[in-house]
């Protein structure tokens, strides 16, 4: 049970903005008594952080810029006071493996709320506890990167579960499932999902087409125009005209597939 009184420092350590914050937020719900006094943006100011705040707890991203999370890991054994350390990842479930096999605690993207309340009554643990040492309990990380490297030859690949999205001036995190549609605007890629009132929203995305097809899992979305990718679960049905053209129908949205991709429907019926 998490102790709301129990005093504490961290830093977090996040490239991306819109988690640092949702990060800050859900800590500050959980244990108002851990003060965060610096959210950072990659390894090397993780470290100056750490050095001049001396805190207790660090959460810590994997993939940063500069230094990344490991290698900010491995710098800490140098220093006087080493926090205790958590790692935030949106590695696939070898990764997560590779941890649990070094006892490091470990976030998962997007970051839960109940794996974050069990993560702070493990550090409120270990605060209170004089048999733990951080620096006893600081990660292999050689034996970690080799572990993560054995495991990833079997991995499934790692497609992206949510995407960060912008509408007006406020930034979104979106589960890649909610998604019906993707479409190329100008220098922007239009997101577009449906509300609780069943109302289509956009929000907009910058990132090449491409890139972005990469991250996303094939068997989910498919491209059926060259400005266009569908979620294939969104579909209500596919029709063919008299002059051959084929569209797909999105609720009330009608979307047309070019020639070229037609072959992705043979098996539909239109």
């Amino acid at each position: 049970m998490i102790s709301k009184h129990l005093h504490a420092t961290a830093v977090i350590a996040d490239d991306e903005p819109a988690l640092r914050h949702h990060l800050h937020q859900a800590l500050t719900e959980i244990w108002p008594e851990l003060e965060v006094v610096a959210k950072v943006e990659d390894g090397r100011q993780a470290l100056a952080a750490i050095q001049q705040w001396q805190p207790e707890v660090i959460f810590l991203d994997i993939r940063m810029p500069e230094l990344d999370g490991l290698q900010v890991a491995q710098q800490l054994s140098a220093m006087d006071k080493i926090p205790w350390l958590v790692f935030i990842t949106a590695y696939d479930q070898y990764a997560v493996t590779a941890f649990e096999r070094n006892a490091v605690d470990y976030l998962l993207k997007p970051v839960n709320s109940k794996r974050l309340a069990a993560t702070c009554t493990k550090l409120q643990q270990r605060l209170c506890s004089q048999s733990h040492d951080p620096v006893q309990e600081l990660p292999d990380v050689k034996l970690l990167l080799r572990q993560m490297q054995q495991l990833s030859k079997h991995a499934i690949p790692d497609y992206l579960n949510w995407i960060k999205a912008h509408r007006g001036k406020e930034i979104h995190v979106l589960a890649t499932a909610d998604i019906l549609y993707l479409k190329v605007e100008d220098k922007y890629i239009s997101v577009y999902i449906k509300n609780t009132e069943e109302q289509l929203e956009e929000y907009l995305l910058r990132s090449s087409l491409k890139d972005l097809l990469q991250q996303l899992d094939p068997q989910q979305f498919w491209q059926i125009h060259r400005s266009i990718v569908v979620n294939v679960a969104a579909i209500d049905k596919v029709t063919k005209e008299l002059t051959g053209a084929m569209l797909v129908h999105i609720g009330t949205v009608k979307l047309p597939v070019s020639r070229t991709l037609q072959r992705q429907f043979k098996t539909l019926k239109t």
